[in-house]
C-alpha cells in the first residue's frame, strides 16, 4: 500500500493546480485573458468561497461577502462568473472531474485482480479527498442547500464513484474472488466509509488516525465484507 505523499507526486491538487483546470474547463465563462491573473484570482475567489461555505454555508453567502473575503470588488468577481449558481456548478466540476481524472485510470497492471484494483481505489479516494479535503465536504455538507442543477451534479458524482466500486465488485463476482449477493446496494454502503473520512475529519484527527491508516481500515473491513470466509486474510488497520 501507498502512502498520501506518494499519492500527492506528481499530481498537483493545489488550490493554485486545481483552479488551472477550472479555468481550462471553464475559458468561456471566464472574461479575464492573462491565464496567471485568472488563475490566481479564481483560487482567491474559490477559497474564499469554500471558507465562507464553511462558516455560514453556501446558500447564505452573498456576493458581497465574497468579495470582501476575496479582496475583489463586485465588478472583478464578474469576471469569473455571471452569478452564484455558475460559481457552483464550477466548483462542483472540477471536483467531479478530478474523481474521474484520479479515480477513472487504475493502474493498467491492476486490471486483472479485482481485489488489489479495490484496495488501489479505496486508498486512493481517501487520499484525493484528503489532498481536496475543502472542495469534498463543500461538496457534501452544501448539497441540500444547491439548487436543483447543483444536487444533480452533486448526486451523478457520487452515483459515478458508486459505479466505479460496483464494476469492481461484479468482476470479483464474476472471477469468483468477491462473495457479494448485491453489488449495487455494497457499492451504495461502501461509499459512506469514504465520505466519513472528510465529513468527520475531526473525529479521526482527536484519534491520531492518519489517512493511511484510515485507508487500511477501510480496506480491511469492506475486504472482510465481500471476501469469502475461506479467501479471507487479514489487511492490518
Amino acid at each position: 500500500m501507498g502512502t498520501l505523499n506518494e499519492f500527492q507526486s506528481g499530481r498537483d491538487l493545489s488550490m493554485e493546480g486545481l483552479c488551472t483546470r477550472l479555468l481550462e474547463r471553464h475559458r468561456e465563462i471566464v472574461r479575464i485573458k492573462k491565464p496567471h491573473v485568472a488563475v490566481a484570482n479564481l483560487a482567491r475567489i474559490v477559497e474564499t468561497t469554500l471558507t465562507i461555505a464553511n462558516r455560514k454555508g453556501f446558500h447564505s453567502m452573498s456576493l458581497r461577502d465574497l468579495a470582501e473575503g476575496s479582496g475583489l470588488s463586485m465588478g472583478g468577481l464578474y469576471a469569473y462568473f455571471d452569478g452564484k449558481e455558475t460559481l457552483l456548478m464550477m466548483i462542483l466540476d472540477t471536483v467531479a472531474a478530478a474523481v474521474d481524472e484520479v479515480l477513472g485510470a487504475p493502474p493498467p497492471d491492476l486490471a486483472g485482480d479485482p481485489r488489489a484494483r479495490l484496495r488501489w481505489l479505496l486508498e486512493t479516494h481517501v487520499y484525493l479527498t484528503e489532498a481536496m479535503q475543502p472542495w469534498f465536504t463543500f461538496a457534501y455538507m452544501e448539497a441540500k442547500a444547491f439548487p436543483q442543477a447543483g444536487r444533480d451534479a452533486a448526486t451523478r458524482s457520487e452515483l459515478a464513484t458508486e459505479a466505479l466500486i460496483a464494476d469492481i465488485l461484479a468482476d470479483g463476482v464474476a472471477r469468483g474472488v468477491f462473495r457479494v449477493a448485491d453489488v449495487t446496494m455494497t457499492a451504495a454502503l461502501v461509499k459512506p466509509l469514504l465520505q466519513d473520512w472528510y465529513v468527520k475529519r475531526s473525529k479521526y484527527r482527536r484519534r491520531g488516525v492518519t489517512p493511511e491508516r484510515y485507508a487500511r481500515s477501510v480496506i480491511a473491513f469492506v475486504e472482510a465484507a465481500v471476501t469469502p470466509p475461506a479467501d479471507r486474510s487479514p489487511t492490518a488497520p
